[in-house]
């Protein structure tokens, strides 16, 4: 079967990732101060959720060395991953179909390898979602100038702790072949590119893609890829509530003594405002709040490198970020 006629994997979202770590009591306090909840512990992985539907969202592996264990997304149909395991390339050697039976919302999985760098990439049906938990947020009524929505002598309240996690919204690799890497996901899955970056020859290094569910509203981004040196993953992202949230989980971080990466600031790719973080293990983990949302009515935006800003507001870019 060639790419031209592969019948595309449907994916509908982003499930959850996996990371390995060397000393995972650190990792998972982070996730704790980070605004997770701590959901299952089964030999040694312990699994985290937000407060949305999803089963789990993090999960970390006791191992013998750090590392990235891979992303994980719904695919629509169990003809979908049946199709995964048995059509796609064999340089990605995909696994067959295996039961999930110790993870919270069990379901079905494949797993695959990056054709090019080799980092493993889930697959997941049947999951079965859970009902969300009340994070109980204050309702915030805004005044503005010349606009007052609060009502006279009431009072706004906020009380310091975790940003507490919604949902998981997407992740980044920085590859070594970007050319091979898009070729593969955008052939082989139902991403699409929103953003596409490129240098002054025209060759495209960076995508944002989303994920191509028609009519349906989906985040701008649920999966980017950027040419670099050396393979790794660059962040995961996940959503948390408005802005007075996000900024009470960043004191709470910073208090707790974590390194700040980057934020607060707001990106133009996506519009998030975004926080980034260093867990433990330099990983990088975002909030997020107020992403744009797409449907397959709006086209690839092309945008030239040197127009490619990553912010509107906010710190300047750290170096550490640009690994």
């Amino acid at each position: 079967m060639t790419a031209d006629t592969f019948q595309k994997i449907k994916l509908v979202r982003i499930a959850h990732v996996f990371y390995k770590h060397k000393e995972p009591e650190k990792a998972i306090q982070f996730l704790k101060d980070f605004g997770f909840s701590q959901e299952k512990v089964v030999g040694n992985r312990t699994y985290f959720r937000g407060y949305g539907s999803s089963p789990f969202i993090v999960c970390v592996e006791a191992a013998d060395e750090t590392a990235w264990g891979g992303a994980c997304f719904e695919v629509e149909t169990a003809e979908d991953l049946e199709r995964a395991a048995t059509q796609l390339p064999a340089a990605v050697k995909a696994t067959a179909v295996y039961e999930l039976t110790d993870a919270p919302g069990g379901g079905r999985a494949v797993t695959f390898y990056d054709p090019v760098d080799g980092f493993p990439f889930h697959l997941v049906h049947g999951q079965q979602k859970v009902e969300p938990r009340d994070p109980n947020f204050p309702v915030v009524q805004v005044n503005y100038p010349a606009e007052k929505n609060r009502a006279v002598n009431k009072f706004q309240r906020f009380e310091k702790r975790p940003a507490p996690v919604h949902k998981l919204g997407h992740f980044g690799m920085c590859v070594t072949d970007f050319a091979t890497s898009y070729e593969f996901y955008s052939t082989h899955f139902n991403f699409f590119p929103s953003e596409l970056v490129h240098d002054e020859s025209g060759t495209n290094h960076t995508v944002f893609f989303r994920l191509d569910r028609g009519s349906e509203q989906v985040d701008h981004h649920i999966f980017f890829l950027y040419q670099g040196p050396k393979w790794h993953v660059h962040h995961t992202s996940y959503e948390t509530h408005d802005f007075d949230t996000q900024v009470l989980g960043h004191d709470w971080l910073r208090e707790k003594g974590y390194t700040n990466c980057w934020g607060v600031g707001r990106h133009v790719m996506g519009s998030q405002i975004f926080d980034y973080w260093f867990d433990p293990a330099e990983f990088i983990l975002e909030h997020y709040v107020d992403g744009d949302l797409l449907d397959m009515t709006e086209p690839t935006h092309h945008t030239m490198e040197k127009d490619a800003h990553l912010h509107v507001w906010g710190p300047e870019v750290p170096p550490t970020f640009l690994v």
